[in-house]
């Protein structure tokens, strides 16, 4: 009950902030009339980052590589400056909506559909599988865990977790989109972080120490190392961890809609370039804070006599669970978990609604049929995007395979190479790529990769990691360029030819 009552409490509050920042048409739903307040874009995109397998997964991470991921950490705010100073003002140049417009300026209804088409795929199947394993943890460590009052439990179906949060995350996303949306998330990014420090203070007073005393004996444990230097086939090793870093921000979040679209809700260049440098900022201690909480829960498992889980994304949830923290902590994780789920998921599915009627169906297009009716067209998109999740994150629960999750991550990961490579083709050459041709190259360039990797590990027992995105964007780049021809200056960017 007490968890039923912490979760109708939450929703109520993210409602009333829905409700606070007033009814709006597409204008406020796709760009908050531009208005958002910076520092609040900022604060809130740390929770969109943060997913909530994000919650369950990085304090699990010291178990197989100590510290190691901050190394990564560190290049992610390398690429948050290059998305500040190079993507930010190309966007603001071209007063965009969506981010996949300017594919549209430069390769002409080709290129934007293309790039467009890239990002729902991607964006789809990864928010559908964040958002199905966050509803399992709720259902197997919260609602079928041990809980306060009478020490029952709750056996709530797997479905009706899926469509209540669905229907929640619908009810305050629906009238004002994005404008909604960047303070709900600024909310519930308090609300995770809270959640993430009251976990520690919690494990630290279990291990009889200060807070403090237990980020010293963090920073002192041999499996706090960070660098890894000596080992290149290692996929630990600093410069494949710190470049990765650097171009997964960059595509992840400089070429993804979801991310881009809350700082355009910014009202100019100058407040979205301070919004997106004061999140790098934030990232990379919550990052190390949870790292830190991977290392306390280690020694509360020996103190406890407990055996660590066999995966490191039951760190967390497995001690939990367990009891040996109390109610009140199987509270914070809710509260962390939502959170997490609900602002990473909110502006996904606004994301997609927003590409997929700015991109495809063109209803802010005075000359598309959808223009007289664009804000009933997305009304029924955002709706339609809600069935679309629902089926999705069922068909992941059918199939109830870990690995089947790992490969659908990856099939996302390699839909952002062709994206690297159209922004990197449009904005470093003038060159026309063929109109016909674009589509296929950017299609053809992650099969390659694919081959390029079973070959490679075959052949000399080498394992691409991260570094893949960086050859998937170069290939689409090569691609291009064969397939291309000069462009004019006297010439628009958007002029085309057949090839």
């Amino acid at each position: 009950m007490t968890i039923i009552i912490t979760i109708g409490v939450y929703f109520l509050l993210l409602l009333l902030i829905s409700w606070l920042t007033g009814k709006g048409g597409n204008d406020a739903f796709f760009r908050g009339n531009r208005q958002s307040p910076w520092p609040i874009v900022a604060i809130g995109m740390v929770g969109a980052s943060l997913s909530g397998v994000t919650f369950v997964s990085v304090p699990g991470m010291v178990m197989q590589g100590d510290m190691t991921y901050m190394q990564m950490c560190l290049g992610f705010f390398v690429g948050y400056l290059i998305i500040s100073f190079v993507l930010l003002p190309l966007y603001y140049k071209y007063n965009l909506t969506s981010i996949y417009s300017y594919l549209g300026t430069r390769f002409g209804q080709s290129g934007r559909k293309t790039g467009a088409s890239f990002f729902l795929l991607s964006k789809l199947t990864g928010a559908a599988a964040r958002l199905y394993l966050v509803c399992f943890i709720l259902q197997q460590y919260t609602f079928n865990s041990q809980f306060s009052i009478g020490g029952g439990t709750l056996h709530v179906p797997f479905v009706v977790i899926v469509l209540v949060t669905l229907l929640l995350i619908w009810l305050y996303t629906r009238i004002s989109g994005i404008k909604a949306i960047v303070w709900t998330d600024f909310l519930q990014t308090l609300c995770l972080i809270g959640a993430l420090v009251l976990i520690l203070l919690k494990a630290s007073d279990m291990l009889g120490m200060g807070l403090w005393d237990a980020m010293g004996k963090v920073w002192a444990d041999p499996h706090s190392r960070i660098f890894e230097f000596s080992d290149w086939s290692s996929k630990q090793h600093f410069v494949k961890q710190f470049l990765s870093g650097v171009f997964i921000t960059i595509v992840m979040t400089g070429l993804d809609q979801d991310m881009m679209q809350k700082n355009l809700s910014c009202k100019d260049l100058k407040s979205s370039q301070k919004d997106m440098c004061f999140y790098g900022m934030l990232f990379t201690p919550v990052n190390f804070l949870f790292l830190s909480l991977g290392l306390l829960l280690t020694y509360l498992y020996q103190q406890n006599s407990m055996a660590l889980p066999a995966k490191g994304d039951s760190l967390l949830p497995d001690f939990v669970a367990s009891g040996v923290m109390g109610d009140t902590v199987l509270v914070f994780f809710t509260v962390g978990i939502i959170a997490a789920a609900f602002s990473s998921a909110d502006s996904a599915l606004t994301s997609l609604t927003t590409s997929f009627c700015i991109d495809l169906l063109e209803v802010e297009n005075p000359e598309s049929k959808y223009y007289e009716r664009r804000e009933k067209v997305r009304k029924f998109v955002h709706i339609c995007m809600i069935g679309v999740f629902v089926l999705f994150i069922l068909a992941f629960r059918a199939l109830d395979n870990p690995s089947v999750i790992d490969a659908i991550y990856t099939i996302a990961g390699y839909t952002y190479g062709p994206l690297l490579g159209l922004f990197v083709f449009g904005m470093f050459t003038k060159r026309i790529p063929s109109v016909r041709l674009l589509p296929v190259v950017a299609v053809v360039s992650p099969v390659v990769c694919y081959l390029t990797d079973v070959l490679t590990l075959r052949l000399t027992g080498y394992k691409f990691g991260y570094e893949m995105l960086m050859l998937n964007g170069l290939l689409t780049f090569i691609g291009l360029w064969i397939f291309s021809r000069r462009g004019k200056e006297d010439l628009p960017m958007s002029k085309q030819f057949n090839a």
